[in-house]
């Protein structure tokens, strides 16, 4: 959580700029996804923790409360979503990926939109799920929104089928029929990124309606 003075406000779906100084002036930035909607002058970023990343591993285990840090935005204005959008919407997120998805998701039930919400959610196991306790929350709670999940390596007991990557039957059983004209909202690693997209397109979506952010 970062208080930011004069927060402009920002959409679901954009990012900032972090970027830390060490005493001897190197400076180093990157981009992180904002993980919840525009309240006042407080940002929330989910940050992963990167083995040997600078700026990771600083935020995770050194930063505190009361410590500087500078940051730039909002950025970006296509990857978004926002509550006057009536389209259903189908998110696929990969790992780390469902961050801008989960501030859609959040964005959705604080305007208490009825816009219908899909998400597939491809992790390697259970244990990797960001958000596991609110996401079975609003499964649960939040009325027209489903959520997925794909297991890439292992999956619990009574899971169906056995953990694989991301495929056409996923995509489509999961997703909108075309005929919606869905927003589709992809986010994750950038392999995973293109092949879903792509899996998307074949399956018959406007591809201007299929928005992607990729990382890595």
């Amino acid at each position: 959580m970062l208080d930011v003075p004069d927060w402009p406000g920002h959409d679901a779906g954009q990012h900032l700029d972090v970027r830390l100084t060490a005493p001897d002036g190197y400076t180093t930035q990157r981009s992180y996804s904002l993980a919840a909607p525009a309240d006042g002058d407080r940002v929330e970023l989910t940050v992963q923790q990167v083995d040997d990343g600078e700026v990771s591993e600083y935020l995770t285990s050194v930063y505190a409360v009361g410590d500087p840090v500078e940051v730039r935005g909002p950025v970006g204005g296509w990857f978004v979503w926002r509550p006057a959008q009536l389209e259903p919407v189908f998110l696929v997120a990969g790992g780390s990926g469902i961050v801008p998805l989960m501030a859609m998701v959040r964005a959705r039930a604080a305007a208490g939109s009825r816009t219908p919400f899909r998400l597939l959610y491809s992790v390697r196991s259970p244990e990797e799920i960001i958000f596991a306790d609110e996401l079975r929350r609003r499964a649960r709670d939040d009325r027209g929104l489903d959520v997925r999940y794909l297991y890439t390596r292992s999956a619990p007991d009574g899971w169906p089928g056995r953990p694989h990557r991301i495929t056409v039957a996923d995509l489509n059983d999961a997703g909108w029929p075309t005929d919606l004209a869905p927003a589709c909202f992809v986010c994750g690693p950038t392999g995973f990124v293109e092949t879903a997209a792509d899996i998307l397109v074949a399956l018959g979506h406007d591809p201007r309606r299929v928005k992607t952010e990729r990382f890595g």
